[in-house]
């Protein structure tokens, strides 16, 4: 995978993660506290259904 190809994707990952997940970050950052989160099946599931129709878009 090219830089151009990864860089949208990972931008499109933290947008989703963002959205759904309320993070700031995908990085590491070595604190419990900021790198393990509590997070809802229900908020799981929207990001799942997200990142599967971003795939489905780029695909065509």
């Amino acid at each position: 995978m090219t830089t151009k190809t990864k860089a949208p994707s990972e931008a499109l990952l933290l947008e989703i993660a963002a959205k759904h997940f309320h993070l700031e970050t995908l990085e590491t950052r070595n604190s419990d506290s900021l790198d393990f989160h509590d997070v809802s099946v229900w908020s799981i599931r929207a990001a799942l259904e997200a990142t599967f129709a971003a795939g489905q878009a780029a695909a065509r």
